[in-house]
């Protein structure tokens, strides 16, 4: 695979695509040889090969910095909760199952409560029903939970002085990850993924025809 034509839309669509669920690559093949890129198309074509490559490893790292920034802001852990809780909201598939689980939970102790949060008929037009569902969470709309707990979290942000250490994490973590894919060397079995993964591109679009 030519890196040097790959624009940065490709290596995100290609990032999308991936299985993120591929094991880390070893330690000492990630730290085994850096040498200084020759010009600026070596070191453009190095950086998304290594981006593709050590993907895992760079997720991993990034990670790692940024726990250790929340360990100095416990209420910042909280608020990265809520945060990832109100963009998760946004997703029908999400809503619909964590109100049918609250929703399961509370008709164990309380039938009469579990009734009063089931989600309100929907409107019938012309005797089919409409196709304009709003999504309800525990008996109320969407917005109002994604509200409260994007409201929670811009509160405990406020009040951990959090956002700024967090901030700076993910600025570290991409820093380093951005140093390593520069200065890492390509070796034969990242030019070989990238070889196997071409393969794969061509292949899927050959069988699409």
């Amino acid at each position: 695979m030519d890196w040097g034509n790959v624009t940065a839309e490709d290596l995100l669509d290609a990032l999308r695509e991936v299985d993120w669920s591929s094991p880390p690559r070893p330690l000492s093949e990630f730290f085994s040889k850096f040498t200084f890129p020759r010009s600026s198309n070596k070191w453009n074509s190095r950086l998304k090969c290594n981006l593709y490559y050590y993907r895992t490893n760079y997720f991993i790292l990034i990670v790692s910095v940024l726990i250790l920034g929340f360990l100095r802001r416990p209420l910042a852990i909280v608020a990265a909760f809520l945060t990832a809780l109100s963009i998760a909201f946004l997703n029908d598939s999400f809503a619909g199952t964590f109100s049918e689980k609250v929703s399961r939970t509370v008709r164990r102790f309380s039938p009469h409560l579990a009734a009063k949060m089931r989600p309100p008929l929907t409107p019938v037009i012309r005797g089919r029903p409409s196709s304009k569902r709003a999504i309800y969470i525990c008996g109320q709309p969407r917005w109002v939970f994604v509200l409260m707990s994007s409201s929670a979290s811009f509160f405990l942000w406020f009040v951990s002085a959090g956002l700024l250490t967090v901030l700076w994490a993910l600025a570290i973590g991409l820093l380093a990850t951005i140093l390593h894919a520069s200065f890492r060397t390509p070796n034969l079995k990242a030019r070989l993924n990238t070889f196997r993964e071409e393969f794969r591109a061509v292949w899927r679009n050959y069988s699409e025809l």
